[in-house]
């Protein structure tokens, strides 16, 4: 292992550092690999090393880590809760399935409420669009340029919030 760049954060209480990991005929090094050696390297405990990334170039047989060592395990509370998790032996790490488990039974519950309103107030729309395009349609017959964009206007409104309508009309019937 190489220290490429060491950097002092004074204000964050860590040092970040750049090292090369020679692993010459194995595959990239894991993060908790990286981990003990960088803990070893700057004499601090594993609670106070956080590995950021860890590149290994194609075909390559060093890999370029990014590691932070704080100074104390209190200073290392700003690291985000999803480096923290990398960090940890598999076993260990909370998976996004059991974060994701929580929420979803509430998310369903909210999305009734706007389908029953829109359902509601698609009825009174209707009875009033419906009346409205039938006399326009007998009144402008015979201007051929001047009907032809209020028709293509009144259709497609008009055929978008009957379409809904019919459907709800037909579920009733059969």
């Amino acid at each position: 292992m190489e220290v490429v760049e060491e950097h002092v954060n004074s204000l964050l209480h860590r040092r970040e550092a750049k090292l090369v990991v020679h692993h010459e005929g194995a595959g990239t090094p894991d993060r908790i690999t990286v981990r003990k050696l960088a803990s070893d390297h700057f004499k601090a405990g594993l609670d106070q090393v956080y590995v950021r990334s860890i590149a290994t170039r194609t075909g390559g047989s060093s890999a370029l880590c990014v590691v932070e060592v704080y100074e104390d395990p209190k200073s290392a509370d700003i690291v985000p809760a999803y480096i923290k998790n990398r960090n940890l032996p598999k076993d260990q790490r909370v998976s996004k399935q059991k974060k994701e488990a929580e929420p979803r039974p509430a998310a369903p519950a909210p999305k009734p409420k706007p389908a029953a309103e829109k359902k509601g107030e698609a009825k009174p729309a209707e009875k009033k669009e419906e009346a409205k395009p039938a006399p326009a349609k007998e009144a402008k017959p015979a201007p051929g340029k001047e009907a032809k964009p209020p028709a293509g206007k009144e259709e497609k409104p008009a055929a978008g919030k009957e379409a809904k309508p019919a459907k709800a009309e037909s579920k009733p019937k059969t």
